[in-house]
């Protein structure tokens, strides 16, 4: 018993050549979104660099520091602000006693949102470093200088 071969038209060719690129361009699409997709991190770490960037800045007052985050209190046009940065990326530029961190600071906040407002950020620090720690040479706080000194 003999088969006959599968014949196709050319219009059967072509509208499955069309369906196969269409699903090759879907793939592509979904490989590329998901490819590019911003991790929580990196998200932080632009923000930190824009508002270093075109930030403004102020006085603060650091009332807390924890393992990862420090809390910092300040005040704009008038309006007082409380907020907190996570300082997990950038533990290791910090002394190993962040208690002797609280107390005034300086921080850079985003003139279009005085609420976006950081404390610390890629070689940069508007923590006032202890006299002890800036004669260790410890950390970004006394190895760059860029905070201001007491």
């Amino acid at each position: 018993m003999r088969l006959a071969p599968l014949s196709y038209s050319t219009s059967n060719l072509n509208l499955l050549l069309l369906g196969m690129a269409a699903l090759l361009l879907v793939g592509l699409a979904i490989w590329i979104l998901l490819k590019r997709r911003i991790t929580p991190a990196e998200r932080e770490r632009r923000r930190r660099l824009a508002v270093l960037k075109t930030g403004r800045m102020g006085d603060a007052m650091l009332t807390d520091v924890q393992e990862d985050a420090l809390y910092y209190t300040y005040s704009i046009h008038g309006v007082d602000y409380t907020a907190s940065q996570d300082i997990a990326t950038l533990r290791d530029l910090l002394p190993a006693n962040l208690a002797v961190l609280i107390g005034p600071a300086t921080l850079k906040y985003s003139s279009n949102n005085p609420a976006d407002s950081i404390l610390l950020g890629e070689g940069w620090s508007g923590l006032r470093a202890p006299q002890d720690t800036a004669a260790r040479g410890n950390g970004l706080l006394a190895a760059k200088g860029t905070g201001p000194q007491p």
